[in-house]
């Protein structure tokens, strides 16, 4: 099959938003459907330094840590900001792996997982990222996804296997799909192993570049847009951010630009 250039550059095709001091970005191709979601900045919330303002998450294994009642104060924010409906918010525990679970009403948050499904509009489903790649994904019958995809997740396929249980789940193969912010292939710098990882799952249409010192640099946002392509979606079926999140410290957190002590966003979804 052939498969769309993942090397074209785009520039940003999300839209930004910003209602009551909350700024959080939308998918135009995802508001047109008629789903609610958003991808939120660091703007907006009630969390002091390092973690201002809108943090949605705290950074696992460091000694700072922001309140846990500043961080839902901050989601209740947003949620009403964005205009969610559903009573529920779900999360998961998320390990850089290719695990999707089924959520509803009754799912208990905080299972091991990197993706969630759901066709239950009483839920909103999120997920947090402060450098991977943040994915929202609708099928034609409302039914959503929300993934969390670092580079460990690329390589194990977990939008091909988010896609698949979408697909079960919603009797549905029609998708519209959302890349949100993440961290530029500029401000992620890699070793041998993480490239040569990238080289055999993608062969010629690896999203990268290599350096003389053996480094090299990896686009995460084409690498899971060439996953989309490879479930046969079309470019006019996903809107990509391009926007990096290590480059722009003023609207977002940076696991590798702040060296571990940073905040979360989160991307947020729910079925129709």
């Amino acid at each position: 099959m052939d498969l769309p250039n993942p090397f074209v550059t785009f520039v940003c095709m999300l839209q930004r938003v910003e209602a009551n001091g909350i700024v959080f970005y939308r998918s135009p191709l995802l508001h047109r459907v008629g789903v609610i979601h958003a991808f939120s900045t660091r703007l907006g919330g009630v969390s002091q330094a390092p973690f201002d303002s809108m943090n949605l998450g705290n950074p696992s294994g460091c000694a700072q840590q922001d309140p846990e009642q500043s961080i839902e104060q901050n989601y209740q924010l947003l949620q009403s900001a964005v205009g969610f409906t559903a009573k529920y918010r779900k999360w998961v525990h998320q390990v850089h792996g290719a695990g999707v679970l089924r959520v509803n009403a009754d799912f208990t948050s905080g299972q091991k997982s990197d993706a969630m499904v759901s066709c239950d509009p009483s839920v909103i489903l999120s997920v947090r990222t402060a450098d991977c790649v943040p994915i929202l994904i609708a099928t034609d019958s409302g039914a959503v996804a929300a993934v969390h995809a670092g580079w460990r997740g690329v390589i194990a396929n977990i939008l091909s296997e988010t896609l698949t249980q979408l697909s079960d789940l919603s009797h549905s193969s029609h998708f519209t799909a959302a890349i949100g912010p993440c961290i530029g292939s500029d401000a992620f710098e890699v070793g041998d192993d993480v490239l040569r990882e990238f080289e055999a799952r993608f062969g010629s249409l690896a999203p990268l570049t290599r350096a003389e010192n053996g480094k090299g640099h990896v686009n995460l946002a084409e690498a899971c847009r060439l996953q989309l392509f490879e479930k046969g979606l079309q470019p006019d079926q996903i809107d990509i951010a391009n926007i990096c999140t290590a480059n722009s410290p003023k609207e977002f957190f940076s696991h590798r630009r702040d060296f571990g002590i940073s905040g979360r966003m989160a991307s947020l979804i729910q079925a129709k």
